[in-house]
């Protein structure tokens, strides 16, 4: 009778389980800005937590950063109802995002919850948002070249997979058009975009007008307009990276379309100053110069026979600056820039892409060598040209003064046109290469020109 007591007891016991552990919580104590502070809750930096407001609303925000007992808090959302000694409640799970193949077609906020209409999100899994870092000796090189459709990128700035390019230009200059281009034109798998920081309206006109249902149905949107929060377009950023990763992971060639670099840059440096990070060049506390290559260094290739992110990342110049801070610390960590030209996008030139500015620094691993030398041709004899447009413009260049500059004078209108594409012309890699071995001949040698010179035959008849 006891045994058998005693065993009931036990499965009760077991049953039971463990004594459930005390819910720990804080309380609001200031509000400065967008900088929260709590008080009596242990939290790390990075994790989430519900801070509750006046009646069934609530905020939810992250954990920034701390000093002695305080600790300091950024809202994921607009900050609304909430009062001092307000509770703070830690969410036990850490920040997870939805991924799967049922994404594509779909437009996400920074958060991963949908912002259009077209229902819930079936995701196959939920990761967390910072993915795993690669071994750099462990990368597969840039040996491929990828297509995305423009010709004078195919051709003169040929794109490697797993390439990481800046693409430069000041406001108005046609960098979202040249975006929504590569989306439709591109030969990658999948294509994910990310639009940080911009206009709402530019979002919905991106979407519908610019990338459209053909660019769209092969592709994931992450959108955070200017009005989120910093903490929103940070995430926002990462969540492009997130899901670009997974599928990298999956064997997949990524083509990752990031607007803008810039914004992202922007919404850290509001969360360092507003946390009391000293600002240091031009305002931009050392955290931001810390967190782009943080960011940048997730993308390129994977493994060996995995898949690969080719990332363009937009650098707003402003005032088109290109010793801007931003675009400085960018130039310096990605593979190669694109630089648009405001001069040509108002003389009608588009894409107005700066030939003689840009480079792409894995060109030559890519292409093949009678590639890589007519497009080293080209830029020379449309450098050459740029250099005397001005004699040219005001008629004080003498035609046989110098026989490069003839020549580019003879090949300037074909060059342009060469550069020049219609918004819904695709130009494939093949065909651009093509072209521009048609566009300009190869360099004649010192003794052809020799002896194609006027006069040669006479000097040899009578030596």
């Amino acid at each position: 009778m006891t045994s058998r007591l005693l065993d009931r007891l036990e499965q009760l016991q077991a049953a039971i389980g463990q004594e459930p552990e005390p819910e720990l919580s804080g309380r609001l104590t200031r509000m400065v800005g967008l900088t929260l502070e709590c008080v009596g809750c242990p939290m790390v930096v990075g994790d989430r937590c519900v801070i509750e407001g006046q009646g069934a609303g609530s905020v939810e925000a992250e954990v920034v950063g701390f000093e002695e007992d305080k600790v300091y808090l950024m809202p994921l959302a607009a900050i609304e109802g909430l009062k001092p000694g307000a509770r703070v409640i830690p969410l036990s799970s850490a920040s997870r995002v939805p991924v799967g193949p049922q994404m594509l077609g779909r437009v996400l906020n920074g958060a991963g919850e949908p912002l259009d209409a077209k229902g819930p999100l079936q995701a196959e899994a939920r990761v967390p948002l910072s993915g795993d870092i690669i071994n750099p000796l462990h990368r597969a090189p840039v040996r491929e070249s990828m297509d995305v459709g423009i010709r004078a990128i195919n051709s003169l700035l040929t794109v490697g997979q797993g390439q990481r390019l800046g693409l430069f230009a000041g406001s108005g200059v046609g960098k979202s058009m040249l975006l929504g281009m590569m989306t439709r034109f591109t030969d990658a798998d999948i294509t994910i975009v990310g639009l940080i920081g911009e206009r709402g309206r530019e979002v919905k006109e991106f979407i519908e007008d610019i990338l459209g249902d053909e660019g769209l149905a092969r592709s994931v949107v992450v959108a955070s307009p200017a009005d989120d929060s910093p903490l929103m377009r940070l995430r926002a950023a990462m969540l492009t990276t997130r899901i670009a990763e997974y599928y990298r992971d999956q064997g997949k060639r990524v083509l990752l379309l990031m607007d803008s670099l810039t914004r992202y840059a922007q919404a850290q440096r509001e969360i360092a100053l507003a946390v009391g990070e000293p600002p240091a060049t031009k305002g931009y506390p050392p955290s931001v110069f810390a967190k782009l290559p943080q960011l940048v260094e997730r993308t390129g290739n994977g493994r060996p026979g995995g898949g690969s992110i080719t990332a363009f990342y937009t650098v707003l110049t402003e005032g088109d600056d290109q010793q801007d801070p931003i675009a400085d610390a960018a130039r310096a960590i990605l593979d190669g820039h694109i630089v648009l030209s405001r001069r040509l996008a108002e003389e009608g030139h588009y894409p107005a892409i700066d030939v003689e500015a840009s480079i792409s620094r894995v060109m030559p691993q890519v292409t093949q060598p009678d590639h890589f030398s007519r497009a080293q041709r080209f830029k020379q004899v449309y450098s050459r040209y740029q250099q005397a447009r001005d004699l040219i413009s005001v008629g004080a260049y003498v035609k046989g003064s110098d026989p490069e500059t003839d020549f580019a004078i003879q090949h300037i209108a074909n060059m342009r046109q060469f550069l020049q594409q219609e918004l819904n012309e695709s130009a494939p890699l093949a065909e651009s290469i093509e072209q521009l071995l048609a566009v300009v001949p190869e360099r004649r040698s010192p003794d052809r020109v020799r002896s194609a010179a006027p006069g040669a035959a006479a000097d040899r008849s009578n030596g």
